[in-house]
């Protein structure tokens, strides 16, 4: 007798192959059956020709300070995720000495756009190096199955202290940062994680510590990979950072590269496709890379408390780390803004903001007299006023206290491109930075967005693709082995949908986060069922509450 049965479903078993109607039996939290008669079950449920399909991996999040206050992992565990990697780009919370937790914590704030006080109220501090972390996750229990990677910038933090954002570091400081990331990965870490992007700025304005390592320190942490015979590097790039180089780590090591963040730039169009194209070289050397895709245009929601899309340019320097007064002194500065009217005029490779006024709106006015700038662009308001647009963006927030809120779309807005992006066959679907950015954005759903926006209506992946890019294919790049397909014998980790109304819902503004701090929401639509090791955890209504902890901390990954 089985625990669970599921009937009359559409399978989509994750391996692109065909769907095909069918039944899934679980017993003891694995998939016991799959066919057209699995045999009876304690629990029957008729799928009423519902799309039933493994759960959604999302390799690319930041729940690592959420996860201490939220096992749950909200909002993820409402889109159809069963299983998250998180800890990319290297901003982890472990380890930390008690004394470095406000700088970590205030770092976060900055290259996160997470909130202070709900950091502060939030997360339990019962740890102090990555293996007693992994151990409280695991003790305390979570609500998906979970991997994390060891984060750079919190090892450099570790060993140099207040100088890990200022300098290089010694030959004595390399070794025991590489001792760091040794154990971490040894303890079950999914591999390391760092970042070269310029747009990743820590707490007064200064670069988040792993953008101060040279080429040398990178070689000898990623080379901790290759002692241990396991994990995988992890890097989001700066244009400064080649795929050839990235290479020539696989190649050193032996072990996986996956590339973030391969965003389409209007105003360099061909780059993305240009580092694609080398990912695809190198494996076909025999090198493991893959390239972070988003299937998402990189929109946000901002206000100049926190100018996430600009804090990129190199012209912004003066403002970063600036409060109060003196930041309003800098944004009104003439020369300042002069530099980043010049700067925008250079295209470069990657940077978040472009110049790319029409694409950036005013969405909330604090001033009632204000009110007629709502909805529309800088573009079209600068036309009108016949003035520039940087103009117009900083003299409206400065005269409503910097209260403002505009929308920008940032990258990935020309379809064409990004449906390019989504067939390569190089490209791991992810980059949704659940967990981070909760002011700015909430791309958890992304997963949905792809089922429902480029499965349905723009008809660029078959629904069998799409189902496998979530789900054997991201399991494949970490070398889990148990997840991400219908077989028997794996995870019952599954998703029911409806193919025909599968999609994320629109955004809202909810105040649940420790302190009363607030994040972007979205309902997802047309998810009927999610399972996580065989618990029914999300129904047709949304999140069962009475469900348990049902996820795993995921320690053993395939060589």
């Amino acid at each position: 007798m089985h625990d669970v049965v599921i009937r009359n479903a559409q399978l989509v078993d994750g391996l692109g192959d065909p769907p095909r109607h069918g039944s899934l039996a679980v017993a003891a939290g694995r998939i016991a059956a799959v066919g057209d008669d699995v045999g009876p079950g304690r629990q029957i449920l008729d799928a009423r020709e519902l799309t039933l399909a493994p759960g959604i991996i999302d390799t690319h999040t930041h729940y690592d300070a959420q996860v201490t206050w939220d096992p749950g992992l909200t909002a993820s565990s409402s889109l159809g995720v069963t299983t998250a990697i998180m800890g990319n780009c290297g901003f982890t919370i472990a380890p930390c000495r008690p004394g470095d937790r406000d700088l970590v914590m205030r770092n976060l704030t900055n290259v996160e756009g997470m909130s202070l006080d709900a950091l502060r109220a939030g997360i339990r501090w019962e740890f102090e190096t990555v293996p007693e972390y992994l151990a409280m996750i695991e003790r305390r229990g979570i609500g998906l199955n979970l991997a994390a990677f060891v984060g750079h910038s919190s090892i450099r933090t570790f060993v140099m202290r207040e100088d890990a954002p200022r300098r290089a570091a010694r030959a004595d400081e390399v070794d025991a940062m590489r001792t760091l990331v040794l154990e971490g990965v040894r303890a079950g870490a999914t591999g390391f994680a760092t970042s070269t992007a310029p747009a990743h700025n820590g707490h007064g304005g200064l670069p988040m510590p792993s953008r101060l390592a040279d080429d040398a320190e990178l070689l000898a942490l990623t080379g901790a990979l290759g002692d241990a015979a396991r994990g995988m590097f992890m890097l989001t790039k700066g244009a400064q950072t080649t795929v050839d180089f990235l290479e020539g780590i696989a190649a050193r090591n032996g072990r996986p590269v996956i590339v973030a963040a391969l965003l389409h730039n209007n105003i360099t169009p061909n780059a993305v496709f240009e580092d694609l194209d080398a990912i695809g070289a190198a494996n076909t050397r025999g090198r493991r890379l893959f390239g972070a895709v988003s299937c998402c245009p990189l929109t946000m929601d901002f206000t100049l408390e926190t100018p996430y899309p600009f804090e990129g340019l190199e012209s912004w320097r003066p403002a970063l780390g600036q409060q109060g007064e003196a930041f309003k002194r800098a944004i009104a500065d003439p020369g300042f803004r002069n530099a980043i009217r010049a700067e925008l005029a250079q295209p470069v490779t990657v940077r978040a903001f472009n110049g790319e006024w029409d694409k950036v709106m005013v969405a909330e006015t604090a001033l009632p007299h204000h009110r007629a700038f709502e909805g529309r662009s800088l573009a079209e308001i600068s036309r009108e006023e016949r003035r520039d647009p940087l103009d117009v963006l900083l003299d409206l927030s400065l005269a409503e206290n910097l209260r403002t809120a505009f929308a920008a779309l940032l990258l990935n807005s020309d379809e064409t491109a990004v449906a390019r992006l989504l067939r390569h066959p190089h490209s791991l679907v992810s980059l949704s930075d659940a967990g981070a950015h909760l002011t700015l954005l909430n791309d958890a759903g992304f997963g949905l967005h792809l089922l429902g926006y480029w499965v349905r209506e723009r008809g660029v992946l078959s629904l069998a693709e799409a189902v496998r890019k979530l789900t054997a294919d991201a399991a494949a790049a970490f070398g889990i082995t148990d997840r991400g397909r219908l077989a028997v014998g794996c995870a019952a980790d599954l998703m029911l949908f409806d193919p025909a109304t599968v999609a994320r819902g629109p955004k809202r503004r909810v105040f649940d986060l420790p302190a009363g701090a607030s994040r972007l929401a979205m309902p997802a639509i047309g998810l009927h069922g999610v399972w996580v090791n065989g618990e029914h955890v999300v129904d047709e209504r949304g999140p069962i509450t009475s469900a348990p902890l049902a996820g795993r901390l995921l320690r053993e990954f395939a060589a």
